[in-house]
């Protein structure tokens, strides 16, 4: 009996010491949704913001060059050239008002073809000469949803090779918008010299134009791109054909902002929201407009004064409303 009275005790004792089912218990280290788990102040600081994109040094890369102006564009017939040009080369005109601007490949660069009809009109921006860059340059292909990011913004580029040299200042080449392929005119025929009297005994002249020298020169017409940026090195960086490298872009600064960590505040886009610490603990959910962010911090525009404390994570965004069918309410 004292055995049986024993075994009771201790299966009680087992039973109160349990633990709770699974479904019962929290996460360990992790506090309830919306649980406040500090507080921070907004800060001054200068801020940057930077789009990173992934590159490659390539050999001769292709590049396009903008009309300056809207207007009428009238291209100039250009040679091949002997040697690698030391100046920039005048490839055409835009005429606006009657007045022309021209366009000029930079030097160390090829006419690689026409991106328009000859006289057509083009707009301002718009891609009208491919050109190819002689030697090495490095070369990261953009989304379009990063092109509106960078369209103005190619000032000041830095780019850094895996595994070796950088970062250095690169220096872009061109536009980022995507070249069709490119066009060059086919060279007149040849026009051979009349032959001469007879009973001359002085041979043919030679062709005029065309013949294997001309040939020789024969340009190979640029294929199309994608949008892609294009920059070269300073010549004192070692760079190897295929090397991958990362191409960091500033898109925008701003100088002695108000920022708050990222993690106080909810929404983006320029549209955020915060829970502002009232004297008596209580959260106050204010609307603030959003600026840069560079990942850690983000601009606070307007909606704070600099003087509040703020709850940090800040506060959860409702879900959009449901309809009957499951899906976003009107």
């Amino acid at each position: 009996m004292r055995t049986f009275s024993a075994l009771v005790v201790a299966l009680l004792v087992v039973t109160g010491c349990s633990t709770p089912a699974p479904e019962e218990q929290t996460p360990p280290g992790m506090a309830p949704r919306g649980t406040q788990m500090t507080t921070a102040k907004p800060t001054r600081q200068d801020l940057t913001n930077k789009v990173s994109l992934s590159g490659k040094v390539t050999i001769n890369p292709t590049f396009g060059l903008v009309s300056p102006v809207a207007g009428q564009v009238r291209y100039l017939d250009v040679k091949a050239p002997d040697k690698t040009p030391v100046k920039p080369t005048k490839v055409a005109n835009v005429f606006a008002g009657g007045r022309p601007t021209s366009v000029e490949i930079p030097a160390g660069a090829i006419f690689s073809g026409r991106l328009a009809d000859d006289k057509a009109n083009v707009q301002a921006g718009q891609p009208i000469v491919s050109a190819k860059h002689v030697g090495y340059g490095i070369v990261a292909e953009i989304k379009g949803e990063q092109a509106y990011q960078l369209s103005d913004t190619l000032s000041s580029v830095q780019a850094q090779i895996k595994n070796g040299p950088g970062p250095f200042p690169c220096a872009v080449l061109g536009t980022i918008a995507a070249l069709p392929a490119g066009t060059i005119p086919e060279p007149p025929p040849p026009v051979e010299n009349p032959a001469p009297p007879s009973g001359s005994s002085a041979p043919p002249a030679p062709p005029t134009i065309g013949g294997p020298q001309q040939e020789k020169k024969k340009q190979e017409p640029s294929e199309p791109t994608g949008m892609r940026l294009v920059c070269t090195a300073p010549t004192d960086v070692k760079l190897i054909n295929g090397a991958e490298s990362t191409i960091e872009v500033i898109t925008e600064k701003a100088t002695n902002v108000l920022v708050l960590p990222v993690e106080a505040v909810a929404g983006g886009q320029g549209k955020g929201k915060v829970d502002v610490m009232g004297t008596g603990g209580e959260r106050v959910t204010k609307d603030v407009v959003l600026g840069l962010t560079d990942g850690k911090v983000v601009q606070i525009k307007s909606g704070l004064t600099g003087d509040e404390t703020v709850a940090v994570p800040g506060p959860n965004l409702p879900p959009a409303p449901q309809d009957a069918q499951g899906g976003p309410g009107k």
